[in-house]
């Protein structure tokens, strides 16, 4: 069997991460909305290529569609948590933050029928609390972080971060990180976004990002033992036809270089057994 795994993760933001920015006028919400358009069609191409791949839900598109959220459970993807509100857990207070943890999954488990073993945290920005916020409610891994970029690893806490001072690291947790990268993200490739403090200019077509991430799947294949390449995509966002003509075409490429495509769950259990 490859050691050579793939994940494709889909954070399932729908509109919070736009109401999150302050965006709550009728065209981007509707932005986000197309998520639940776009999502069926996510999960038609995944099935019939009998991918399996992880949803990262915030608990506010599970409260707003809970139908699409069993909709993927159905389909047997891993459904993971993602907040409630997709505000970063760095700008919640603690109370906040643990609050939206423990409504979201269970909210995740109510639809899914499992409680999330995953998070992964809004905008890729933890708390410095988030880690044993996660051992305290027993999830197995996070995939926020960037310490690596294949090789998944114990995420610490407790880290001691001051400027003009070497960094003092804090303890190993017992949370696991699947490590991600903008560089394999489709939402700095092909969202255009304009808030009141800044406008990001997307390039508008997929190549960039496929080609990054099949580049890397080849040197991953080349240098190492094992490993795990992750993909970041979200619906509203991947599910455009030219796009998911270019997913299609990817997920082939990959296939037939001998990935094999997991759940972010099953890449950490994979890592953990090796």
């Amino acid at each position: 069997m490859t050691r050579h795994l793939v994940c494709l993760s889909f954070d399932f933001d729908t509109a919070s991460g736009m109401i999150a920015r302050g965006l709550t006028s009728p065209t981007p919400v509707s932005r986000g909305e197309f998520g639940t358009v776009a999502a069926p069609r996510i999960l038609k191409l995944l099935g019939r290529r009998a991918i399996p791949s992880t949803w990262f839900v915030p608990g506010y598109t599970a409260a707003t569609y809970p139908d699409a959220v069993r909709a993927v459970a159905a389909a047997g993807h891993e459904v993971a948590s993602h907040g409630w509100s997709h505000v970063p857990p760095a700008e919640l207070s603690a109370a906040d933050e643990e609050r939206e943890l423990v409504e979201t999954s269970a909210l995740l488990e109510e639809l899914s029928g499992r409680a999330p073993r995953g998070y992964r945290s809004p905008s890729w920005d933890l708390s410095p609390r988030t880690i044993e916020l996660l051992e305290l409610h027993r999830f197995i891994y996070d995939s926020s972080m960037m310490g690596d970029d294949f090789t998944p690893y114990q995420a610490r806490t407790g880290d001691r971060v001051q400027l003009g001072e070497p960094l003092r690291p804090g303890r190993r947790s017992a949370v696991a990180e699947l490590p991600v990268s903008w560089a394999l993200d489709d939402f700095p490739h092909l969202e255009y976004l304009r808030t009141a403090d800044a406008v990001q200019l997307p390039a508008f077509t997929p190549t960039t990002l496929f080609d990054n991430a099949l580049s890397d799947f080849t040197w991953m294949r080349r240098e190492l033992d094992r490993g795990v390449l992750t993909i970041t995509m979200h619906p509203y966002i991947i599910g455009r036809g030219h796009r998911l003509l270019a997913l299609e075409r990817f997920v082939d490429a990959l296939a037939a270089r001998g990935a094999r495509f997991v759940t972010a769950e099953a890449a950490i259990a994979a890592w953990q057994n090796r």
